[in-house]
């Protein structure tokens, strides 16, 4: 069966109230049939559920399901997406460890190895999405003031800037290195890439993103190698970021269309940027599946589809964002992405805020840019908005000269 028909059809088992969907398993714990069983189960040569914690029927299910989707061999999730990056680095790293990461980053992410893991003697080395393999490599080997990579972590395509790193050559130095590679696979989501085909041995998702894709409940999952998982789940069993059931619950059923949902976010994502490319009030657009994407050879060679979220640039800076939003009709001005609805955020006074502005300026990310997440609204209608919007905020902007 193909992926799709899998993503609808895996579920927990029948209960004897032979239930068609799922029932939600809201308990704290589970019983034992006997001492002997209690006793199995701790120690790890039976399998079942012990406290929902550890695990629970509608987080397996839905792990199950994001497991088959990237061809993980075992995965665990998490209350949420920054817990799934947090717990794959933290379990998996110790002191004098080196983590090499690419410089296009997550504000959070950024912080957690910046401000966190510096503070338990992890040190790190920014490497630019567009760097060559030699680049990579000597940030990768050791030297006299760092060890070897013991980890490389990455977006790809990133936030903001969507900026693609090269999957296929980080699977050739891992092979020759042996580190571990780490992939945040958020934005292009399983159904548009999966890095574990290209020699990645992670795969980080928030699951608030496309995989609910309706924005309604937080959630995050780390698929990958049965060794490091083992590693994660230890940490994770013991830190206790647990998913809440009724999260995965929701969850799993998103997963029954996040085909259709991807299919029409990216149609309407690449719609959207072609015709704001042309539009005489934009400076510039760049989404991966368009020509003028500096790396779209690459996004075509390792992504199924461009993704749902559109960067553009308007001259002016933050003044001319804020007429801008004034003009717009449809979206919802929010920090989140990946919802039905389209959303529009400022990620220099939101989500990468903290950065410090040569950080900024080196990701690309300044004060007139705006991040869409493009929703599933009709295409005529979100293509007027942000045309109308475009030139009234423009035209707003000269009149305050």
């Amino acid at each position: 069966m193909k992926k799709q028909t899998k993503a609808i059809r895996t579920q927990t088992r029948k209960t004897q109230y032979r239930e068609h969907s799922t029932p939600l398993f809201l308990t704290s714990s589970f019983t034992f049939e006997s001492a002997e069983q209690g006793k199995a189960l701790f120690e790890e040569t039976e399998e079942g559920n012990i406290y929902s914690r550890f695990s629970n029927p509608n987080v397996t299910e839905f792990v199950d399901k994001v497991c088959m989707l990237e061809g993980a061999e075992e995965g665990i999730a998490t209350g949420t997406g920054m817990a799934a990056v947090f717990a794959s680095m933290a379990a998996l790293l110790k002191s004098g460890d080196h983590i090499v990461a690419c410089r296009a980053l997550f504000g959070s992410a950024h912080q957690i190895i910046t401000q966190i893991l510096s503070k338990w003697g992890i040190t790190h080395t920014y490497v630019d999405a567009t760097a060559t393999e030699a680049e990579w490599e000597a940030a990768i080997q050791p030297s006299a003031d760092k060890p070897a990579a013991k980890m490389v972590y990455l977006e790809t395509p990133s936030n903001p800037g969507l900026e693609l790193v090269d999957l296929a050559m980080l699977g050739r130095l891992k092979e020759k290195y042996g580190f571990i590679l780490n992939v945040d696979n958020c934005f292009a989501t399983p159904l548009l890439q999966t890095p574990i085909d290209f020699g990645a041995d992670l795969s980080v998702h928030s699951a608030t993103k496309f995989m609910d894709g309706q924005g309604r409940v937080l959630g995050g999952i780390v698929v990958g190698r049965a060794d490091l998982m083992q590693q994660i789940r230890f940490f994770a069993r013991h830190t206790g970021p647990s998913m809440s059931p009724f999260n995965a619950w929701i969850l799993s059923k998103s997963l029954e269309t996040l085909d259709l949902r991807m299919e029409r976010h990216c149609r309407n994502a690449l719609i959207l940027a072609e015709a704001l490319e042309k539009h005489p009030d934009v400076a510039t657009v760049k989404y991966p599946f368009l020509p003028s994407h500096p790396q779209y050879d690459l996004a075509k060679a390792q992504m199924s589809a461009g993704g749902a979220v559109v960067t553009i640039e308007l001259e002016g800076g933050f003044e001319r964002v804020q007429a801008f939003y004034d003009a717009l009709q449809i979206p919802t001005l929010s920090s989140n992405l990946g919802d039905a609805r389209t959303i529009v955020t400022n990620p220099n006074t939101t989500t990468h805020a903290k950065l410090k502005p040569d950080e900024k300026a080196l990701l690309g990310i300044t004060p007139g840019l705006v991040r869409i997440s493009v929703g599933l609204e009709d295409i005529d209608d979100l293509v007027a908005d942000f045309e109308q919007a475009a030139t009234v905020s423009a035209e707003a902007l000269r009149q305050s000269v």
